[in-house]
């Protein structure tokens, strides 16, 4: 069986969400460093597979796909009984069905303001960006509630889907590295109980740590 491949640097965030997901999985891949920085993602041969330009880009055979979370949904539903089985629920229509409304709130309302920060005070000042104070303040209390939100949820159960890891603890992942490890605004994880007895727990898996480490690494080019 070929490889499945993905396209793009490990310290994108949605590149290092699917990486974690394969990981968990115990599925073979091969990474391909896409260059940014040299436009690689915008060349004809790449939006062949990426039709947006962006990272990651993922292959498995024919079959290509370009948005994380769907890759890996793809993942867990191709490769069910390798790794951890139960990343996407079983066939129980409502440990799915919680998995993928907490999916939906990483994507629609932990996704957006994290991001602005990660990028706002993370990546601005290595890229020599002015900062925009306005945009970290309005973000930093739009986060605020949302993980108020999973403060309460997270007394309830031990992870966001129930009581065992999912895609939807696995997608928080990316974004939550940096806010922790590359600024100031960490607390806003670790300062929770919940929250963050919860964060200690899913950043500690081998999965993460090996995507954390890769990240520190210069990937094969392609």
């Amino acid at each position: 069986m070929a490889l499945v491949k993905v396209h793009g640097p490990p310290m994108s965030t949605a590149v290092s969400r699917v990486l974690a997901c394969l990981l968990e999985k115990d599925v073979q891949f091969q990474l391909i460093n896409v260059d940014m920085a040299k436009g690689q993602h915008k060349s004809p041969e790449y939006l062949k597979i990426q039709p947006f330009g962006q990272v990651p880009a993922f292959q498995d055979e024919d079959i290509t796909l370009f948005e994380s979370r769907a890759i890996c949904r793809y993942v867990s539903e191709k490769y069910m009984d390798k790794g951890n089985k139960g990343l996407f629920g079983s066939s129980n229509p409502l440990a799915k069905a919680s998995i993928e409304q907490w999916l939906e709130a990483e994507s629609q309302n932990f996704n957006p303001p994290s991001s602005t920060l990660v990028f706002q005070l993370a990546f601005a000042p290595m890229m020599k960006l002015k900062q925009d104070p306005g945009a970290i303040k309005l973000n930093e209390e739009k986060l605020k509630k949302v993980l108020d939100v999973y403060e309460r949820r997270l007394g309830e159960s031990r992870f966001l889907a129930g009581d065992e890891f999912t895609l939807a603890d696995l997608s928080h992942l990316p974004n939550g590295q940096y806010l922790v490890s590359r600024t100031d605004r960490g607390e806003l994880l670790t300062s929770r109980k919940n929250v963050g007895r919860w964060w200690n727990e899913i950043s500690s898996r081998d999965s993460w740590k090996k995507v954390v480490e890769m990240q520190n690494v210069k990937p094969a080019k392609a």
